[in-house]
């Protein structure tokens, strides 16, 4: 078990490694933050100036190493903008993104799961067609024109809500919609397929032949084996939260870490750049890591076969 956790802690900062040397080699190669920042008409003096404060001067590879140091000693970097530290910058914008993505996931989960679920108990019925189809257009529809559709609908036809900001809690219901329709949509077919296999498997209609309660061969027996793959899922859609949050913090003017990366990437704010790609990443690879341990304790076969190692 402790060879297993080593292996995938390892795997997880190699994988966090490679995506910050590729957005430290793209930001580099994508334009010049001193005639960005400073602007065309910048005189050639202060241009020179700029790059030498902020070390882009050296050759790439020497500022990779020093990146790499800095990273090393927790240090992530000054924004060019505002010369503030980046991780204060986007720890700032962290509260206002959890304030939509948290509620976002959990309406994902709370009614993704039960209608896939209930969609594949009542197989062909009206139930399950209609799931079917309120699914595909869930997730078929771009999260960009969901957003300007809702806000035409209830902002602009029917001004029941804000088309966007943040001044209490009723800005937040259109973004929140727009993030988790899609993902109620996924979950919802992919929950419905996972149960439908799993009913199919000899093992349901052993327990049938045996005289259990449908209840029971559907909560004991049903359910566990299909909640593999919708954990596996689930954690996809806890590590894609952040980087989900772009399109719509930009469509509702919320002001989070989404919003930021536009703007920093606009302005070729390195740091500031780097730092929310670092905190993406890590997420994403957290929530694998945790779908990882979840298996375990979902299917005993996994967990003993881990031990065995």
């Amino acid at each position: 078990m402790l060879r297993f956790i080593f292996v995938k802690l390892a795997r997880a900062l190699l994988t966090i490694l490679l995506v910050m040397s590729f957005a430290f080699i793209v930001l580099r190669l994508s334009g010049d933050p001193a005639q960005i920042l400073l602007g065309p008409d910048a005189p050639q003096d202060a241009v020179d100036a700029f790059r030498a404060r902020w070390g882009l001067e050296d050759p790439l590879w020497q500022q990779y190493l020093a990146y790499l140091k800095q990273l090393a000693m927790f240090d992530f970097g000054v924004s060019m903008r505002d010369h503030s530290p980046a991780i204060q910058l986007v720890m700032e914008r962290v509260p206002a993104t959890l304030a939509l993505t948290i509620p976002a996931l959990m309406l994902k989960i709370c009614i993704g799961i039960p209608a896939g679920v209930y969609a594949a108990l009542h197989r062909e019925s009206v139930a399950d067609r209609g799931v079917i189809m309120l699914s595909i257009f869930g997730f078929t529809i771009p999260s960009f024109v969901l957003g300007l559709v809702l806000v035409l609908i209830f902002a602009v036809n029917l001004g029941w809500l804000p088309a966007g900001g943040q001044d209490g809690w009723h800005y937040a219901i259109l973004p929140i919609a727009t993030m988790s329709i899609g993902g109620i949509g996924i979950l919802a077919r992919f929950s419905r397929s996972a149960m439908i296999e799993v009913l199919g498997q000899p093992y349901i209609r052993t327990a049938m032949a045996k005289g259990l309660p449908w209840r029971d061969v559907v909560w004991k027996h049903a359910l566990p084996n299909a909640a593999v793959p919708i954990v596996t899922l689930i954690g996809f859609m806890v590590g894609a939260l952040i980087a989900g949050a772009v399109v719509v913090e930009s469509i509702f003017s919320w002001p989070g870490i989404g919003r930021l990366i536009v703007v920093s990437v606009a302005n070729r704010d390195l740091a500031v750049v780097q730092c929310i790609l670092l905190v993406i990443a890590a997420s994403m690879v957290m929530a694998n890591l945790l779908v990882d341990f979840a298996y375990g304790a979902l299917d005993p076969r996994l967990r003993s076969a881990r031990s065995g190692k």
